[in-house]
């Protein structure tokens, strides 16, 4: 075990959670509008979600995902709940109070809800855990023994925090910088955003209902 690959998953959880998904938007939202503990939150409740899917993987759980009955549901319900998220930022969108005093209108236990909720029913992140993960978990296993999968995973989830504290960061010094009619534009994005992303998720589903 090498200094250098302990940071080679710090970097893979880093890479894994940068592109822009549903959790991102929501983060990015939650921040503009109420500050770094919220976006941070958002961050936490879908690492949440993550170990879950990290414990299901352990204990093999995953066959259970493959029945098609079970993906058709996991499309749609996935893509309700984004739609839903989606339509609730544009709604609030003209809401967002400029001056910080205003930050904690969210509360902090809904910002981790939304988070959690994002992570667990989006298919995006079902299928990184079962494909990616999975593939890696068992070249981890075949190549360096079964030993330090606890702790090689461990810096996978160590990347993701680091994510979540850089993205809840630069929210906060974005928000410095805004004005409320771009504030309102962002979080208007982001609802339109996370609503592509259900809408997308629901077709599939309905595609795989009907074929």
């Amino acid at each position: 075990m090498s200094i250098q690959l302990l940071i080679s998953y710090v970097l893979l959880g880093l890479t894994l959670a940068a592109p822009i998904g549903p959790v991102n938007s929501a983060r990015l939202d939650k921040g503009i509008k109420n500050g770094f503990w919220h976006a941070w939150i958002v961050g936490t409740g879908s690492m949440m979600a993550d170990a879950v899917f990290m414990l299901l993987i352990y204990m093999g759980v995953v066959q259970f995902l493959n029945i098609p009955i079970v993906q058709i549901f996991l499309w749609l319900f996935g893509g309700i709940i984004l739609i839903y998220s989606g339509f609730e930022s544009i709604k609030s969108a003209n809401k967002i109070p400029v001056a910080y005093q205003g930050r904690r209108k969210d509360s902090l236990w809904r910002s981790f809800l939304v988070g959690f909720m994002l992570s667990i029913t989006s298919p995006m992140s079902i299928l990184f855990w079962l494909g990616i993960y999975g593939s890696i978990l068992a070249k981890t296993a075949t190549t360096y023994g079964t030993s330090h999968l606890l702790l090689y995973s461990s810096m996978i989830f160590l990347g993701l925090m680091l994510w979540d504290v850089c993205v809840a960061s630069l929210t906060t010094g974005m928000r410095r910088f805004l004005n409320e009619k771009s504030l309102v534009g962002i979080s208007v994005l982001s609802g339109l955003s996370l609503i592509g992303f259900g809408s997308y998720f629901g077709f599939q589903g309905i595609q795989a209902l009907v074929s």
